[in-house]
């Protein structure tokens, strides 16, 4: 094979590297670890006031936890209503609803819910009974309960003319964090734009999130800023801005963007992903060298702190990426291998670790991943490519020429492998 089809095999499989990338990307974004949630833990009660309604949600702490299925997890803190007038008649059920609420102050979430569904049970219509039931329920993580249980609240009180804020704002989130976006939208608008004290981040997170979830990116980019505004180290909404810029092409936005989200808070694992995913494009489209040399290296940086949050395929396989364009081939087939020993690993994986054994020139680990990765993709036209070039410098001329003519058969227009089977074919007939 002559240096020049060697430097254009080369140029090739890097140039295919971004695909790649883009690919397991995807990937990582199906698995879950596009959108930040928050959920909502106890949180203390207020001290209880008879006069005052119920307080807004608390602030959020941006502590961010991903499960196994890559969702980042950021904590916010639950409402839990101070006791206002009842809006009912004054009848036994008042102090029955006294004592839920003093149950709810004590964290003693069950009691509380009990207590209270059981007055509502009595007296259908008293908003207050709902509304406790619906902070305890909050409380105890029961979102799909609480959502019903303050939307009847809250139509109690609509009917009374006495709407309550801190019902609205308990509501939106029970509608968010059960992902009914479409009726959390209306109630968010309602929170953040208020008369008087500003809404806090919390909301206009919630409300950047519904809106991006119904296909309101504009609006929702609006929230987002908001909410940034509002605090400059709320890490899942910068992350949801950089989702955002990323999406729309504006790449040194996004990694701006993303780089502020990552220091915010360095757990957030789809922000690395984002980030690293996000550096090897710009990469790949940089026509100066160097520019694009700082920018994979930026990538490898991004990478490894992915997987100090996640060791999963897909977290290795962008990282892997990030070493194979900052030309670290040797490392990038060390963490490819930790993740596909077993018969489970992806025909993509086992190809990124053919490519970097195959820069690193140790051509006969580079055909064994190449050979796997063909039974496990037998459709993906640059395996074929790249196993011909490891078969053809290894001198396996009539296995390359196979590869070759497989990869033609996929490709019938690529002149890369009919210049290739035209120059192994007379090797082959020696």
């Amino acid at each position: 094979m002559t240096i020049k089809a060697i430097s254009r095999f080369i140029k090739t499989g890097g140039a295919l590297l971004i695909c790649v990338a883009a690919a397991a990307a995807a990937t990582f974004a199906q698995s879950g670890s596009t959108r930040p949630r928050r959920v909502n833990p106890a949180p203390t009660a207020p001290t209880a006031s008879p006069s005052a309604s119920s307080p807004r949600a608390g602030q959020r702490s941006p502590a961010t936890v991903d499960n196994t299925a890559a969702s980042n997890t950021t904590v916010n803190t639950a409402p839990t209503p101070r006791r206002r007038a009842n809006t009912t008649p004054a009848t036994s059920s008042t102090a029955d609803t006294s004592r839920a609420y003093d149950l709810l102050q004590q964290k003693q979430y069950p009691a509380a819910a009990r207590a209270a569904k059981e007055i509502a049970a009595a007296n259908p219509n008293d908003s207050e009974a709902w509304k406790i039931a619906g902070f305890a329920e909050m409380n105890l993580k029961q979102y799909e309960e609480a959502a019903a249980d303050l939307q009847r609240a809250l139509d109690l009180q609509r009917a009374a003319s006495q709407e309550d804020a801190n019902t609205v704002d308990a509501l939106a989130q029970a509608y968010i964090l059960t992902e009914k976006f479409d009726r959390a939208l209306p109630l968010l608008v309602i929170a953040t734009t208020r008369a008087g004290a500003p809404a806090p981040a919390s909301m206009f997170y919630y409300r950047g999130v519904a809106e991006y979830q119904t296909g309101k990116a504009a609006e929702a980019e609006r929230s987002f800023n908001a909410a940034v505004k509002a605090n400059p180290k709320d890490a899942a909404s910068l992350y949801y801005l950089g989702q955002i810029a990323f999406k729309g092409g504006r790449l040194d936005e996004a990694i701006s963007v993303l780089n502020r989200a990552t220091v915010s808070d360095p757990r957030i694992a789809s922000a690395w992903a984002l980030l690293t995913t996000a550096y090897l494009r710009r990469a790949a489209s940089a026509t100066n060298e160097a520019k694009a040399d700082a920018d994979y290296l930026s990538a490898v940086r991004a990478g490894e702190s992915l997987t100090r949050q996640r060791t999963d395929a897909e977290a290795a396989t962008l990282f892997a990426q990030a070493l194979i364009g900052a030309k670290q081939f040797a490392r990038a087939a060390t963490v490819l291998e930790k993740v596909t020993a077993g018969d489970d690993a992806k025909g993509v994986t086992l190809y990124l670790l053919g490519v970097a054994h195959s820069r690193a020139k140790n051509f006969p680990k580079a055909i064994a991943a190449l050979e796997r990765a063909a039974t496990k993709s037998p459709d993906d036209v640059n395996i074929y490519r790249e196993l011909g070039y490891a078969y053809e410098i290894s001198k396996q001329y009539a296995k390359a020429l196979t590869a070759y003519e497989r990869g033609l058969a996929l490709a019938p227009t690529d002149t890369d492998f009919k210049e290739s089977i035209e120059r192994v074919r007379p090797a082959v007939q020696k």
